[in-house]
């Protein structure tokens, strides 16, 4: 359990303090030049999440579990900074105290949200909470769709209108994420009773499904938007960052799915 506990601990560090590093990256890039306090706190949580990336990737498997335990609470912290900040910038937007910055606010919820995210999985680790139980089946992918619903949003709305077969395709893909979103609703508000391996199972896989689809679609804008192909605002490294977060929705729901297989067959 503790060769378990330090794996998971890095991967998820690894993996969400890149992603904090980016967000605070288009934080800044959306922000006016004359908001410089905005930017100045943007480029501290880049560096600060930076230095975080860079030490997870310094600690070895067979690391003590109890210096693991401490960096988890050290990145805690770190997150529940930058989830208030993302908080704060989305409330002056909301009250129209940022006039005329590139930063929509579901974009800025968005980020806040899987801040939100990070900081509860780092405590759930910390608390032991590893294995992934029928209900955490059910809230990542309430999470995790909603993540993608939005990203195809963000898509279609960041590509150039005269693309428009693929602003038409982003605009599929969010509708679809959002009908897979409330049928995940449906499923969570119909606990514990829908919560058997076979209804399950097939939650999983359907989903699977539809984020592999997905997940190639921005790998195809991804491309796109690096060769210079097609006409867009959207950032390579966004282009490149919502591809890896499908990437990393998929491994989860491949461990959903081991799981289900597994006790599948305790109960046959």
């Amino acid at each position: 359990m503790s060769d378990l506990f330090v794996a998971r601990s890095l991967e998820e560090i690894r993996f969400w303090s890149r992603i904090m590093k980016e967000h605070s990256l288009f934080l800044r890039l959306g922000f006016r030049c004359e908001d410089t306090q905005l930017i100045y706190e943007a480029n501290q949580f880049y560096a600060v999440f930076e230095e975080i990336e860079r030490r997870s990737h310094a600690y070895e498997a067979n690391t003590d579990p109890q210096t693991i335990g401490h960096f988890n609470m050290e990145v805690y912290t770190a997150v529940s900074h930058i989830w208030a900040f993302k908080r704060k910038v989305l409330g002056l937007i909301l009250n129209c105290q940022l006039p005329g910055a590139n930063n929509f606010p579901l974009l800025v919820d968005h980020i806040s949200r899987e801040a939100n995210y990070f900081r509860n999985r780092l405590a759930e680790l910390n608390a032991g909470q590893l294995e992934p139980l029928p209900d955490a089946i059910i809230d990542e992918n309430v999470f995790f769709l909603k993540i993608m619903a939005d990203h195809a949003k963000f898509i279609g709305h960041l590509l150039d209108p005269s693309e428009r077969k693929l602003v038409e395709q982003a605009r599929d893909f969010s509708h679809d994420f959002d009908q897979l979103v409330f049928q995940a609703v449906d499923l969570s508000s119909m606990r514990p009773q829908s919560q058997t391996v076979p209804l399950l199972s097939q939650f999983v896989d359907q989903n699977k499904v539809s984020v592999k689809s997905l997940r190639d679609f921005k790998k195809t804008a991804r491309d796109l938007i690096n060769d210079c192909r097609i006409k867009s605002i959207i950032h390579p490294l966004l282009a490149d960052h919502v591809f890896r977060e499908a990437e990393h929705f998929l491994v989860i729901l491949d461990m959903f799915e081991q799981y289900l297989r597994a006790h599948d067959g305790s109960n046959s």
